[in-house]
């Protein structure tokens, strides 16, 4: 160490929501602070994301008009995320985010919106929103940027050029032809379009905009952000965590610093620990994560001393495995016509469930003997003349790559199709046969599709009597595997309410915190609602800063915007 190596009072490793929030927070209230990227993009897994914010009980859900208490909250999140997390995380979620949120509003080019109706994901379980808790960027002026916007990460599905979609305009999108508001939005969306391009303006929306809004606030408050600076591992004096090692040009770098928060995102890309900790088949090639999100953090977290917890899981969603990268399916699975079916030809769970229920049922009945792992969704030419997938518009043909990578199977017949893809037939006929009866009668006896607000909302309101539920009657046919996806790994260093990295015995890591998927989230199992993987993941950056400011001598109080 030299006189001439940086010193900070927080280092941030990490640029995605969670690091990025916990920097603004902290040079307001006065820290020297400086955020460490080890790829050439900052934003992370947030920038490719759909940008939700699920945060109960916060000003612009109130701006909105939607009440909210905090038992009704309190009573949700104690029902989704079980006996597994720790009552003073939930707690601290819960009363801290909505302060985190209008920070970010006061100091940053960012304004929300609420995404109406997007369901809380069990909104019928004890203080459930059907109406929705989701909040999401408003379109966002990439002007805001200046230089830095060639930096932003791209988004893990590009849309065509200057096409700008929100969440709230996705919903009704998917529907293709089949709804008057799927119609009007896609006329909506048209027209922004136009008007873009003749002012020469470029929009962004959902992650982009968040990632960029928040990297705009970091300009406006002098924080640097460092690109390509990978984190080498931690600096340590005695038991407490004193700086981070990393390569800045290449060349290896000391950074002293009295906190340090790793918000590195998750482990979905590296394969050794996701064969160490995840169940079989398991692989980085069907995340559709950050590429840079390999674990650092988390590695170094542990070599510090910190547990690890919830390694198993993940924010999983079923998705398509395409050469170009895999498909994140949502809307595609509610939609009336298709099913899900095993090697046997047989459903085996409610194919509009949350997405990461449906892998865990993936998973929980896969064996030698009982494949899940791929299953098949199973559609007819009736689906594929009304309804967009994954971005296909109705009655245009899946590309042909698609079907070449063995993704997609098309045949005359069940039969056929049963056989292209390795199932029973005999098993598929008959577990046709029987959905058809349910779609017929609009009950799904066997598990319930479309009983549930959140089923619904990803359904066709104008398919009666269920807005899930159609026969898969009309030839063709098309099978697309799907396997177990994500947006990145769950698991990561246990915290606590502060966001302070805990040892094994329950004691705390001075100088070292935890935020997002670096740490084991306030979810546990499960998954709340839309944005309740960067919702926690920005309120507890917040408070990690929190925290390192009411010990660092140069704090301050924060300012006003």
């Amino acid at each position: 160490m030299t006189a001439d190596d940086p010193e900070f009072d927080l280092a941030v490793v990490g640029s995605g929501a969670a690091g990025m929030t916990a920097a603004l927070t902290a040079a307001l209230h006065g820290l020297r602070t400086v955020v460490l990227e080890k790829t050439e993009y900052f934003g992370g897994s947030t920038a490719r994301s759909g940008g939700g914010v699920w945060i109960p009980g916060n000003s612009v859900l109130r701006r909105h008009g939607l009440t909210d208490t905090a038992e009704q909250a309190r009573n949700y999140l104690r029902h989704v995320a079980g006996q597994g997390t720790p009552a003073g995380l939930q707690a601290a979620f819960l009363e801290h985010g909505p302060a985190m949120l209008d920070l970010v509003l006061a100091h940053t080019p960012l304004d929300f919106a609420w995404v109406p109706n997007y369901c809380d994901y069990y909104p019928e379980a004890p203080g459930g929103r059907p109406g929705g808790r989701s909040i999401e960027p408003k379109l966002l002026d990439a002007r805001v940027l200046g230089a830095e916007l060639v930096h932003l990460r791209p988004p893990y599905l590009p849309a065509p050029a200057g096409i700008t979609v929100t969440q709230a305009n996705y919903r009704w999108l998917s529907l293709g032809t089949s709804h008057p508001r799927a119609l009007t939005t896609t006329a909506r969306v048209t027209g922004r379009m136009i008007v873009s391009k003749l002012r020469h303006r470029q929009l962004l929306s959902m992650g982009q905009a968040l990632a960029a809004g928040l990297r705009a606030g970091l300009a406006e408050t002098g924080v640097p952000v460092w690109l390509n600076t990978p984190m080498t591992g931690l600096r340590c004096t005695g038991d407490r965590v004193t700086g981070v090692h990393v390569l800045r040009d290449g060349k290896p770098v000391e950074l002293r610093a009295r906190g340090v928060l790793l918000a590195t995102g998750g482990f979905e890309r590296n394969n050794q620990l996701r064969q160490r900790y995840q169940r079989v088949p398991i692989g980085t090639e069907w995340t559709v994560g950050s590429p840079g999100n390999t674990g650092d953090g988390i590695e170094a977290g542990e070599a510090a001393g910190g547990v690890l917890e919830l390694m198993d899981d993940a924010w999983w969603g079923p998705s398509i495995p395409l050469t170009s990268g895999p498909v994140f399916c949502l809307a595609e699975r509610s939609l009336p016509g298709s099913i899900f079916v095993n090697a046997a030809g047989e459903r085996f769970m409610n194919e509009a469930a949350p997405y990461v229920d449906a892998v865990h049922a993936m998973y929980d009945r896969h064996t030698d003997d009982n494949q899940h792992i791929p299953c098949w969704m199973i559609s007819d030419q009736r689906y594929r003349n009304r309804y967009v997938f994954t971005g296909v518009p109705p009655r245009k043909p899946l590309p042909r790559r698609w079907y070449a990578a063995g993704a997609v199977f098309r045949a005359g017949s069940l039969a056929e199709l049963a056989g292209q893809i390795g199932v029973s037939a005999d098993g598929l006929a008959k577990t046709v046969d029987r959905f058809n009866e349910f779609a017929r009668t609009g009950r799904d006896a066997d598990f319930g599709r479309g009983e549930s607000a959140y089923d619904r909302y990803y359904g066709d309101p104008r398919n009666k009597p269920n807005p899930n539920l159609a026969p898969v009657a009309e030839p063709p046919f098309y099978a697309v595997k799907m396997v177990p996806g994500d947006l990145g790994t769950k698991g990561g260093l246990r915290t606590d309410e502060r966001a302070r990295v805990l040892r094994a015995d329950g004691s705390v890591i001075p100088g070292l915190y935890a935020a997002g998927n670096t740490s084991a989230l306030v979810m546990g199992r499960s998954y709340a609602g839309p944005g309740a993987t960067i919702g926690p993941a920005m309120t507890f950056g917040y408070l990690a800063a929190i925290d390192a400011a009411s010990a660092a001598p140069s704090a301050a109080e924060p300012t006003t915007g």
